[in-house]
């Protein structure tokens, strides 16, 4: 199984799934729409039904539309508190739109990487669980559902790490997970359920509930009368392992902060630069887990790296792929644009447009100032009026001491002025401390 051999799968259900994807089948993921983006947390399994897909495989990016409303449990010391309606269906909107542009992105950048589907198929669905749970009663949820489990049994799945225990409604989640796994294997015969490690106790319910619901309502399978029909065996499930750094410290965080996978919340420069900061000695594991390199290339890679480390070839190898995979060429091009200009590559030759369009999203690092503000005036006011430093005085000091850049040229005298000779295309300057 490919996706074992590059450390993509942490367990599985059962060893038969590896004769079940040896033939088109279909796969799902479930994601909560907590924030109007998924983050770097979530792409891992992102990457894991992109491979499949382009593999020929249907792959389903559940969103969940109601689960979303209560919030999984799982590993969690306090509850989460609920969020309004009216944002979940935000957020669904906004994540819907970032799958649909991610797996774009990826399957371009898989073709691109000699990756061709072996069947036809390269079917994306996004599906909203709320579909089927808002036509379900209290009644429903209760003999539909709730008497195929039992409590003692849902107790050891759920890890309850808040000494106040949890609430009903997220004791519930596992069950509503469950019969999102029943529902999709019925009407769209999903085999295999994807998660994280933290998802065991889930996708086994699932697992289990197929097979109770299909026992319990008499289900026979004639397999010499009808080949092709599913044995009520043949759910599985996939989890994927919890990414912690060298250090121990839990992967996706940037300064304790989300890399989110939005470019209007984590800029392509941002995203490219939390893999460039990624460690020697954590590198080659995310070789092989956030690109569709094959290990050949990974150990030319790395063997090129070994013989200069100080230039991080294989972080910026990384950080190139994981952005393609993301963000597309275009994204890639603005994350080395930004790269260029902060790390003082020369700009003379760059075009302002391609400057403004790689920090389009990113207002830290691009502002707009009027031009008879700055034009003619000193270069310490003009580093003061556009914010690089906080006074005439802090600029001097950072003049003297060799520390600004204009257009990524040392500044040494704090009384030049910018002329309009200074601004590339007439209409844009760059400082660089």
């Amino acid at each position: 199984m490919k996706l074992k051999k590059r450390g993509l799968v942490n367990s599985l259900t059962s060893p038969d799934i590896i004769n079940l994807v040896n033939k088109p089948t279909t796969v799902y993921c479930g994601l909560d729409p907590t924030a109007p983006s998924l983050h770097l947390g979530n792409l891992l399994a992102l990457i894991c039904l992109l491979h499949f897909n382009v593999l020929g495989h249907r792959v389903i990016t559940l969103i969940g539309g109601a689960t979303g409303l209560i919030g999984d449990p799982s590993g969690r010391n306090v509850e989460r508190k609920p969020l309004p309606q009216s944002t979940i269906e935000h957020n669904i909107v906004a994540i819907d739109r970032q799958i649909r542009k991610i797996f774009d992105n990826g399957r371009n950048y898989a073709s691109r990487r000699g990756y061709v589907s072996i069947y036809e198929s390269d079917n994306v669905i996004i599906k909203n669980n709320l579909e089927w749970f808002q036509k379900m009663t209290a009644l429903d949820f209760l003999s539909d559902i709730g008497r195929y489990f039992r409590v003692g049994t849902m107790l050891t799945k759920d890890r309850i790490e808040n000494e106040g225990g949890i609430s009903f409604t997220e004791f519930s989640y596992q069950l509503l997970q469950a019969y999102d796994f029943w529902y999709l294997y019925s009407y769209y015969n999903c085999q295999v359920q994807l998660g994280g490690s933290d998802q065991w106790g889930n996708i086994t319910n699932g697992i289990d509930l197929i097979h109770k619901k299909s026992t319990f309502n008499n289900v026979k399978v004639n397999e010499s009368k009808n080949p092709n029909i599913k044995k009520v065996y043949d759910a599985f499930g996939i989890t994927i392992p919890l990414l912690l750094t060298s250090s121990g410290e839990k992967f996706g965080k940037s300064a304790g902060n989300a890399v989110w996978l939005d470019d209007k919340m984590t800029s392509a420069y941002e995203f490219y630069q939390y893999f460039m900061k990624i460690s020697d000695a954590d590198v080659e594991k995310y070789l092989y887990l956030f690109t569709f390199l094959k290990g050949e290339e990974i150990t030319q890679i790395l063997k090129t790296h070994s013989e200069s480390p100080e230039k991080h070839h294989a972080q910026e190898k990384l950080a190139s792929e994981a952005t393609e995979m993301v963000h597309g060429l275009e994204g890639l091009r603005k994350a080395r644009v930004a790269t260029d200009i902060i790390f003082g590559t020369s700009i003379k030759n760059m075009k302002s447009q391609d400057i403004i369009n790689a920090f389009s999203n990113d207002t830290q690092h691009l502002k707009s100032i009027k031009r008879n503000e700055v034009l003619n005036y000193t270069i310490d006011r003009v580093a003061a009026t556009s914010g690089v430093c906080k006074s005439r005085s802090e600029a001097n000091k950072l003049i003297k001491a060799g520390g600004l850049y204009l257009n990524n040229e040392r500044i040494d005298d704090s009384q030049y002025k910018l002329l309009e000779d200074d601004l590339l295309d007439g209409i844009l300057f760059v400082f660089r401390t």
